[in-house]
C-alpha cells in the first residue's frame, strides 16, 4: 500500500487511495478554491500546485471544479498522479505541508456549478415497490422499464450542498379519497437515497456518447439525496412525471470521489433479462456496477443500509442513454442514480418503501415514530467502498435539515 510522509492510519476513509475534490474557504481567506481531503485535512490544491511547481495547477485556483472537469480524462488522470505523488516523496514535504488545512477550519461550498440535472430510476427493487404503492392494480414495473434507463429532468438551481436546510415545500395534494385537490405544504416529505455522477469533457449537440466511452466522462460520484414531497408528486406525476415534488431541493456530499478511487470497487451488474439494446450493451469493463455501502439515518437513528451493487442498470449505461439522442454533455452535469433499494426491508432507500407508504412507521432511538419527516427533522446518508489493498474510500455524507413551510 503507498504510504504517506503525512502517516495517514492505514483505515482512513481519506487516505491516499480516496483524494476526492472539493471546494473550500476559510476564515483568513474568503476565496473559494479547489481543495483536496487528505486524512483530517484539506489541501489548498493550486497553492501546492504553484509551490511545488506544477503549472497547470491554475485550473484548482477556481471557484468550481468546472475549469478542471472541461480538461477531461486525461488531465484528471494526470491531477490524481500528482497528488499521489507529492503527498508520498518527502522531498515534496516542504513545498507542500504548509498548504495543508485542518479540515475543521474551513467552510465547503458546492463543488462544481451544476450544468444540467437529471434523476434516473435505475433500481428494479425501489421501481417495483413504488409501483405497487401507486398503482397497485398494475404490473409493478412499465413495459419499458427493463429495456432503456427511465429519467427525468430535474432542476440544476436547486442542487445544494451538504448541510443546506430544506424548506418544506407547497404544492396541490390530491388523496385518491379527496373530492378535489388541496394547496398547502406536503404532508409526506421524503428522502431518496442515490449515488451522483459527475461529469466532464463537454460534447457538442448532435453527438452521442457510444458505452465504451462513456466512463471518460464521468469524473467521480456524490452521494445524493433527491428530497420528494410523495402526496405532491402522486398526484402531478401522471402522464409526464415528477415535477414540483422533486425540484424543491436536491442535497449532494462536498467532496467529489474520483472515479479513478472506485476501480477496485466494480462488480458486475446483477443480470440483465431482456438483453439491452446494442448501443447499452457492454462488457464487464463498461458497463459494470459498484459495491457501494450507504447508511441512512434520521435524526441519528440507522434506518436503513442500501446496498449500490444491488442497482440494474449502470452508471455507463445511464450516460450512454441520455445522450443517444444527441443531447450535449456539458461540464459540470449532474445525473443522479435513483433511491437505491434492495429486496430486503432494511435496504430501502427512502420512507415511501421503508413504511409502505406510512402503514408502518419506523421508530427512532428516542422512542418516537415516522412515517414521513417532520420540521426539525434532520438526515444524514454516509457510505463507503472497497479499496485496493484492503482501503476504504470514504464517501463523506450528505445531509440536510427540514426547515417549515414558507406560505
Amino acid at each position: 500500500m503507498t504510504t504517506s510522509w503525512l502517516d495517514l492510519p492505514a483505515d482512513h476513509l481519506f487516505g491516499l487511495a480516496t483524494l476526492p475534490y472539493g471546494v473550500f474557504s476559510t476564515a483568513a481567506d474568503p476565496r473559494r478554491r479547489v481543495g483536496v481531503r487528505v486524512g483530517d485535512h484539506v489541501l489548498d490544491a493550486a497553492a501546492a500546485a504553484e509551490h511545488a511547481g506544477m503549472e497547470s495547477g491554475v485550473c484548482w485556483d477556481r471557484p468550481s471544479l468546472n475549469d478542471f472537469l472541461s480538461r477531461g480524462h486525461h488531465a484528471w488522470a494526470a491531477g490524481r498522479a500528482w497528488l499521489i505523488e507529492v503527498l508520498t516523496d518527502p522531498m515534496y514535504r516542504d513545498a507542500v505541508e504548509p498548504h495543508l488545512l485542518p479540515v475543521a477550519d474551513v467552510t465547503l461550498h458546492l463543488p462544481f456549478e451544476v450544468a444540467d440535472y437529471v434523476d434516473f430510476y435505475a433500481s428494479e427493487h425501489h421501481a417495483s415497490n413504488v409501483g405497487r404503492i401507486f398503482r397497485p392494480d398494475s404490473e409493478p414495473l412499465t413495459p419499458n422499464w427493463k429495456h432503456l434507463p427511465i429519467g427525468y429532468h430535474g432542476r440544476a438551481g436547486t442542487v445544494v450542498v451538504s448541510g443546506t436546510d430544506i424548506v418544506r415545500p407547497c404544492g396541490q395534494r390530491k388523496a385518491p379519497s379527496d373530492p378535489a385537490p388541496t394547496f398547502g405544504p406536503s404532508r409526506r416529505l421524503d428522502i431518496e437515497t442515490e449515488l451522483g455522477f459527475v461529469v466532464g469533457g463537454a460534447t457538442p449537440l448532435g453527438q452521442a456518447v457510444p458505452i465504451d466511452e462513456a466512463v471518460e466522462h464521468l469524473f467521480g460520484v456524490v452521494l445524493l439525496n433527491d428530497w420528494s414531497a410523495r402526496d405532491i408528486q402522486a398526484w402531478e406525476y401522471v402522464p409526464l412525471g415528477p415535477f414540483l415534488g422533486k425540484s424543491f431541493g436536491t442535497s449532494i456530499s462536498a467532496w467529489v470521489v474520483p472515479m479513478a478511487a472506485l476501480e477496485s470497487a466494480h462488480v458486475p451488474l446483477p443480470g440483465q433479462d431482456p438483453q439491452p439494446l446494442d448501443y447499452l450493451r457492454g462488457d464487464e469493463a463498461s458497463a459494470f456496477g459498484l459495491d457501494i455501502h450507504c447508511e441512512v439515518r434520521v435524526n441519528g437513528t440507522v434506518v436503513s443500509r442500501p446496498e449500490y451493487a444491488d442497482m440494474y442498470w449502470s452508471p455507463t449505461q445511464m450516460l450512454a442513454h441520455l445522450s443517444v439522442n444527441g443531447a450535449s454533455l456539458r461540464d459540470g452535469d449532474l445525473f443522479g442514480s435513483g433511491t437505491i433499494s434492495g429486496a430486503d426491508k432494511q435496504t430501502r432507500g427512502c420512507l415511501l418503501e421503508l413504511t409502505w407508504s406510512g402503514q408502518e412507521p419506523v421508530t427512532l432511538e428516542d422512542g418516537t415514530t415516522r412515517a414521513f419527516l417532520e420540521d426539525g427533522d434532520t438526515v444524514t446518508i454516509t457510505g463507503w467502498a472497497p479499496g485496493p489493498d484492503g482501503a476504504r474510500i470514504g464517501l463523506g455524507e450528505v445531509a440536510g435539515t427540514i426547515r417549515p413551510a414558507r406560505r
